[in-house]
């Protein structure tokens, strides 16, 4: 007898049952933003890059570790704008080349650009693509507190993706309440995970 195949949402690309689109909260941020999402995360439940995708109007989303060099150099200056990293500077980074600094540019003419990953993830995808080494890195200022429980955090302070991008996007635009609403839509899709979690 063959298993029935569960039904999955063509939007959020779940199973119905867990699908998360009432939680799309739909900004349009002045800076665009590119999510290139490790393959480990794409069926991982409690991963927030696929939400942050789906309400960031104009977002892009790609899937890989290694990307082909061509592609990526596509995808990070798409329309004409200056793509930069958001990446903090570590110990581990004497390792590679320092990156340039952050451009005096208006967000309008910047490009995001967030490793979904786990930490170890996220690192490797950064020394197996030249192209990111080179970017200009953002890092968080007064990092807000995570409300990411559902996952444990290797680092103290450490954010999802969906929350690290809110807050650099509002600190492009000196405007970090503008995400409140995205934020708060996060928190209903982390209890939603922790109820199937505690099920």
């Amino acid at each position: 007898m063959m298993a029935t195949k569960r039904a999955v949402c063509p939007t959020c690309l779940r199973a119905q049952s867990a699908c998360i689109c009432h939680w799309i909260a739909p900004v349009s941020p002045q800076a665009a933003l590119l999510v290139l999402l490790h393959p480990l995360e794409v069926g991982n439940a409690k991963n927030s890059g696929r939400l942050l995708h789906l309400s960031v109007a104009g977002s892009g989303l790609a899937v890989g570790e290694i990307f082909d060099a061509e592609v990526l150099e596509g995808l990070l200056h798409a329309d004409g704008r200056t793509p930069v990293l958001l990446y903090p500077q570590t110990p581990d980074d004497r390792n590679v080349p320092p990156p340039p600094a952050l451009p005096s540019l208006p967000p309008s003419s910047l490009r995001l650009v967030v490793l979904d990953a786990t930490w170890r993830k996220s690192r490797k995808m950064l020394y197996l693509n030249p192209a990111l080494q080179r970017l200009p890195r953002l890092a968080l200022s007064d990092v807000a507190p995570s409300s990411y429980r559902i996952r444990k955090a290797h680092a103290p302070h450490q954010l999802s993706s969906l929350e690290a991008a809110a807050q650099a996007l509002g600190q492009l635009e000196g405007d970090g309440g503008r995400y409140g609403a995205l934020l708060d839509a996060f928190d209903g899709f982390v209890s939603q995970q922790a109820l199937y979690a505690r099920a």
